[in-house]
């Protein structure tokens, strides 16, 4: 070997170039820390209507010290715990800033709450993802109702979307959408003269519930529409029919 100048040549290199990563190494933890460079300032970006100020500074409380060293992950994980918080983005501004950018979320919905409790923490936002977070009474109480089982908040908000979009030339929205564990669509309308009448769309199957929730809107001017309110009490529409529905009224008979 020591006759052999291209294995000797081989061999220097390989103790140069682990030199050299143990000298990078060690510079790296140096760096990691060294107080020359501290972390000074957390600054925030973005709106913040709902998210507690209290509760983001815990969140990054103790968070300080060098400014290679800071786990940005570990300080998103934390700050994505907040109330109201969806979404943070953070990113290193040198020589001794952080700046973190929110988004929270915005209330579309409430989930699966009862009747006589608008406080529940149980929301949905604007992409159909499921968030808890308190809401007050008057502010919940402007926002319709899904229901549904775990994992269908997305459907639901999407479908929801395309109900209003079908029921508008009525002037009439659901303030109540509900999919049953059977996957059937039943809604309950607010606007006007519609407050309260309640729609059994049923399942998808060879006619979509869109197709017969059409139906109803353009068949309604001449049919429930022309029905007296009176004090009949709340009515019934069953859709489920391929060519038409059935209308049920408390309080009526026969």
């Amino acid at each position: 070997m020591w006759d052999n100048p291209r294995l000797l040549n081989l061999a220097a290199n390989t103790l140069t170039g682990v030199a050299a990563l143990l000298f990078v190494f060690a510079g790296l933890q140096l760096l990691l820390r060294s107080p020359l460079f501290p972390l000074k300032e957390i600054v925030v970006r973005g709106e913040l209507n709902n998210a507690a100020a209290a509760e983001i500074e815990n969140a990054v409380d103790g968070t300080g010290g060098n400014f290679f060293a800071l786990d940005l992950a570990a300080v998103r994980e934390r700050l994505e715990q907040v109330t109201w918080v969806r979404r943070v983005d953070l990113r290193r501004v040198w020589p001794d800033r952080i700046e973190v950018t929110f988004e929270e979320h915005v209330a579309f919905a409430r989930w699966n709450h009862v009747a006589d409790d608008l406080q529940q923490r149980g929301l949905v936002n604007t992409f159909g993802e499921p968030f808890a977070a308190p809401l007050e009474r008057g502010a919940a109480a402007q926002l319709p109702l899904f229901a549904g089982p775990a994992g269908s908040e997305a459907e639901v908000a999407r479908r929801y979307r395309r109900f209003v979009a079908l029921l508008a030339p009525l002037g009439a929205s659901p303030e109540r959408v509900v999919l049953t564990p059977r996957h059937a669509w039943q809604l309950r309308l607010a606007g006007g003269e519609h407050r309260g009448l309640n729609l059994e769309l049923g399942r998808d199957g060879a006619e979509p519930v869109e197709q017969r929730l059409a139906r109803f809107v353009t068949a309604y001017p001449e049919s429930v529409g022309r029905l007296p309110r009176g004090g009949a009490g709340h009515r019934f529409v069953d859709l489920r029919y391929p060519n038409g529905f059935a209308l049920r009224v408390a309080g009526w008979r026969g």
